[in-house]
C-alpha cells in the first residue's frame, strides 16, 4: 500500500483493512517511540484505529487516544508525541477510511518518510519486524483534553472586532465538536448545520461543494447571516458562503486570505486559478504538486508566509503545518468583523475567470503516455509536468493529471470565456476518454 497525495485511502476492509492497519502501526511504531491517535466519524474508523493501536503496542510504542477529534486537533495534539495518526478518509464517500501521519508540527509525512513507512509496511507484511517482549509492552493512555487544548490554542490568536452571525455546517463530521463551540466562545452568534456526528453523513456528502451546501445557502439568507462555514469529514478543508447566500469561490477564498496572509511569499498548487497571480502581483507565487503535504515540504523550504489549495485547504505556518479547516473558519470570521464591508463586498472586485473542473473515473492502468503526447500535440505556449501535464496558452491553461486520493483523472481548463474553456476542455476530455477507453478495451482481452 502506498501514500497518495493525502495519507493511505481505500474502502473500508477492501483496500484498507484491520490486517493493513495493524502493519502500519507496527512500520510506525517501529520509527517513533510515542504515539498519539484519532479518528473521525466514519463507521470504520474504530476499527482501523484498534487494529493499528495493536500494531503500535506490539511494537513497544508507547499510545494515547485522543478520540474523535477534527484532523487539525489531531495535527496539534500531536506537538507533544514523537507523530500523529489521524484515522479518516477526509472529504471522500462514507465507504471510504484511510490513515494519515503527522510530525510533532503538523505536517503530514514528507515524502521521504513516506517511503520509509511504505518500506517497514512490507516489513511487518513479511514477518521482517521485531516485535516487542510483554515486559515492553505499554498501557494506553486516554486524553479528553486535545478538542479543548486547540479551541484554546485558536482563541488565543483570534479576536472578533464585532459580532458575527455565522451558520455552521459540519457536514456530520468531526469538526460538529469543535467549530461551532469555538466560534461562539469567540462572540459570535452560531447556527448549526449538520453538526450531530454520524458516519452515514446523512446530511449531505462529506465533501462540501456547490451542489451539496444548498441547505447552507439557504440558512445564510433565511438567518441574514454574515457568512456560511462548511466542512468536510475530518475538517482539514473549509469552504465558504457569502452574505448573498453564494458559495465562494476557493479560488477566490485563496485569493482573500493571500491578501491578508502572504507578506513575500505564497505556495499554491498547480491546479491553482490565475486570479491568485492578478490579484497578489507584488507576491512571489510558487506552484508545486497538488496534495497539502507538497505544499507545507515547499513552504517550508521557501520559508513562504502562507499556502492553500483550491480544494479548500489552508495552510498557517504559524499555527501550523497541518491544512488547518478550523483555524481557517475563525481567522475568516476574525477578518470579515473588522469593517462594515460585507462578505461579498471583498469578493466582488475580484477578476473573475472562467474554470472548469472534472474527472474520468478509470480502472487498471492507464496508458498515460498517450495522453501526455496528445497534450503536447496541442498549440499551447508553455508545458510543465511538475504534477501530471499543464499546458498554458494565450488566454487560458488546462491540467491533467491524476487523482491522489481517488481513481479519477482530473481535468481543470481555465480561460477568459466560457467559449475558450468548453472548447478545450472538450478537447481535452476527449483526449483523456480516448485514453482510458483503450486501455480498458486492452485489459479486456
Amino acid at each position: 500500500m502506498k501514500f497518495g497525495s493525502s495519507g493511505i485511502r481505500g474502502i473500508a476492509n477492501q483496500a484498507v483493512t484491520s490486517e493493513l492497519a495493524l502493519r502500519i502501526g507496527r512500520a510506525v511504531g517501529t520509527d517513533r517511540g510515542s504515539v498519539v491517535v484519532g479518528h473521525d466519524t466514519r463507521r470504520a474508523a474504530e476499527m482501523i484505529e484498534y487494529a493499528a493501536i495493536s500494531g503500535l503496542l506490539s511494537v513497544g510504542c508507547r499510545v494515547t487516544r485522543v478520540g474523535m477529534v477534527a484532523t487539525p486537533t489531531l495535527a496539534y495534539a500531536a506537538r507533544d508525541y514523537d507523530c500523529g495518526i489521524m484515522v479518516t478518509a477526509s472529504h471522500n464517500p462514507p465507504e471510504y477510511i484511510g490513515v494519515k501521519l503527522f510530525n510533532p508540527d503538523g505536517m503530514a509525512f514528507d515524502s521521504k518518510q513516506q517511503k520509509t513507512i511504505e518500506r517497514l509496511i512490507g516489513d511487518a507484511g513479511e514477518g521482517g519486524i521485531e516485535l516487542a517482549s510483554w515486559d515492553r509492552m505499554h498501557p494506553v493512555r486516554t486524553d479528553e483534553n486535545a478538542v479543548s487544548n486547540h479551541i484554546s490554542r485558536i482563541l488565543a490568536s483570534v479576536k472578533i472586532k464585532k459580532r458575527m452571525r455565522v451558520v455552521v455546517d459540519c457536514g456530520c463530521g468531526a469538526a460538529s465538536l469543535t467549530t461551532p463551540y469555538l466560534l461562539r466562545a469567540m462572540g459570535c452568534d452560531v447556527v448549526t448545520l449538520n453538526s450531530q456526528p454520524d458516519g452515514f453523513f446523512p446530511g449531505r456528502k462529506p465533501e462540501p461543494k456547490s451542489e451539496t451546501l444548498t441547505a447552507l445557502q439557504s440558512a445564510v439568507l433565511s438567518t441574514n447571516a454574515d457568512l456560511g462555514i462548511a466542512h468536510d469529514g475530518d475538517a482539514d478543508r473549509m469552504v465558504a458562503v457569502d452574505d448573498q447566500g453564494g458559495v465562494v469561490s476557493n479560488d477566490k477564498l485563496l485569493a482573500f486570505f493571500g491578501m491578508h496572509e502572504a507578506q513575500k511569499k505564497m505556495v499554491i498548487p498547480v491546479d491553482t486559478s490565475m486570479l491568485i497571480d492578478a490579484v497578489l502581483p507584488d507576491i512571489e507565487i510558487i506552484r508545486t504538486r497538488v496534495g497539502n503535504v507538497f505544499i507545507a515540504e515547499e513552504m517550508k523550504r521557501t520559508g513562504a508566509d502562507f499556502g492553500g489549495e483550491p480544494s479548500g485547504t489552508w495552510i498557517f505556518p504559524r499555527v501550523s503545518y497541518c491544512p488547518e479547516g478550523i483555524y481557517a473558519a475563525a481567522r475568516l470570521v476574525e477578518l470579515l468583523s473588522r469593517g462594515d464591508a460585507r462578505f461579498s463586498d471583498h469578493l466582488s472586485p475580484m477578476p473573475e475567470y472562467e474554470i472548469k473542473r472534472g474527472s474520468i473515473p478509470y480502472r487498471g492502468d492507464i496508458d498515460d503516455r498517450r495522453i501526455e503526447e496528445e497534450m503536447r500535440a496541442l498549440p499551447s505556449s508553455d508545458i510543465s509536468t511538475i504534477d501530471g501535464i499543464r499546458l498554458g496558452f494565450d488566454d487560458a491553461w488546462a491540467l491533467v493529471r491524476p487523482s491522489g486520493t481517488e481513481p479519477l483523472i482530473r481535468i481543470t481548463v481555465e480561460g477568459a470565456t466560457r467559449d475558450v474553456v468548453e472548447k478545450l476542455y472538450h478537447e481535452i476530455h476527449k483526449i483523456v476518454k480516448g485514453a482510458i477507453d483503450e486501455s480498458s478495451d486492452l485489459s479486456s482481452r
